[in-house]
């Protein structure tokens, strides 16, 4: 049996001359955790909406377990569960009732619901809810909620589309908890644009912009695309009331940014913010050569006192900026109210939620939403 759990091969999606997926191809396999990661607009959910069966793509082809999501698509359905961005919940129903009408319309016997439901709630942190309407629950509870349904059937695979884009910074590490929990013996795809959460719970990223795959592995290798490292150094600025250990007078921040930029092998200085007592730069320089033994010299013969020098590769938002950047100044740029000119041009904000879905499929999405 093979151990591709989702395929996606030359998924597209247009509404009219705007192209929402263009050619997106992946492949998750059993047991991974990965983060499907992009800027608003990017096609994060009009992609999750495909792999669910919510909508059907313009072309390509995507499957789930080996079944296809538009010639097989209960099959799909049984394989996984689902927690959209919003997680339609039945706000009248206790939170048991509400498991209870998840768990019948997943065809489970009273029997395995009972075994299930005792599960999930300790997964899902709900034993004292279960009695509460899911009305009276904070965002962060009907959250759980929401997972806990996607739970109820012990699907192999679970698609999370923004889970935690409602929950507080303490509920979103809770949530994250759960997630690793969960994903120890199943298959995970977190669609988010928080980088945080990806490089908290997830072993390898796909990264979407513009409706394509700009980047795809683990993030470590990721991160390396670039080819770049950064350094940060600071250099002592005030004494206090200790007297300055250094030979001469204390630096201005001018002096030590202008003689970082002009070490050899150094491209680009940026002051980083700290208080009044040092100066903190951060420098980009070539992943091939080691500047920190020139750095070092460099103060030391100016007489200044080094308080850190560190050499990081590039950070996951580094790489994730240089990638999604066109996104953003595109956002920015004011053209014509109509262009029909490129399948590439005037991205609307698809992904707030995929807007531009919901003009074609309100009534689709609403009511499978439901069931």
């Amino acid at each position: 049996m093979s151990d591709v759990m989702i395929y996606a091969n030359g998924l597209t999606k247009r509404y009219g001359s705007f192209r929402a997926l263009d050619d997106v191809s992946f492949e998750v396999r059993r047991g991974e955790v990965v983060g499907f990661l992009g800027p608003n607009g990017a096609g994060k959910s009009t992609t999750m909406r495909i792999l669910t069966c919510f909508i059907a793509p313009t072309s390509g082809t995507a499957k789930v377990q080996g079944h296809d999501v538009f010639d097989d698509t209960l099959a799909v359905r049984a394989s996984l569960g689902y927690l959209p961005q919003r997680a339609p919940l039945y706000l009248e129903m206790t939170v048991y009732e509400y498991l209870r009408f998840a768990a019948k319309l997943r065809n489970l016997d009273e029997s395995t619901f009972n075994k299930r439901v005792r599960n999930v709630v300790e997964v899902c942190g709900l034993a004292q809810s279960l009695a509460k309407e899911i009305r009276t629950l904070s965002h962060g509870y009907r959250q759980r909620v929401g997972l806990a349904q996607a739970l109820i059937h012990d699907p192999p695979i679970l698609v999370l589309d923004e889970p935690t884009s409602d929950l507080d910074p303490n509920e979103k590490t809770e949530f994250l908890n759960y997630l690793k929990q969960i994903g120890e013996d199943r298959t995970v795809l977190l669609s988010t644009h928080n980088l945080k959460e990806v490089e908290t719970a997830c072993a390898r990223a796909i990264i979407v912009s513009r409706g394509r795959v700009v980047a795809d592995g683990a993030l470590d290798d990721i991160r390396a695309r670039s080819g770049n490292v950064r350094y940060v150094v600071t250099v002592q600025e005030s004494a206090g009331e200790q007297p300055y250990r250094g030979r001469g007078q204390l630096p201005r921040m001018d002096e030590v940014e202008n003689a970082l930029a002009h070490l050899k092998g150094v491209g680009k200085v940026t002051e980083l913010p700290t208080d009044e007592r040092a100066h903190t730069f951060e420098l980009i320089g070539d992943e091939d050569t080691d500047l920190r033994p020139e750095l070092f010299h460099l103060i030391a013969d100016k007489g200044w006192v080094m308080l850190e020098l560190r050499r990081d590769t590039q950070t996951l938002e580094d790489v994730f900026r240089q990638l999604t950047i066109g996104d953003e100044r595109r956002n920015r740029q004011i053209g014509p109210a109509t262009d029909t000119s490129s399948d590439d041009d005037d991205y609307d904000d698809e992904d707030d939620d995929d807007d531009d879905d919901d003009d074609d499929d309100d009534d689709d999405d609403s009511s499978k939403d439901k069931r």
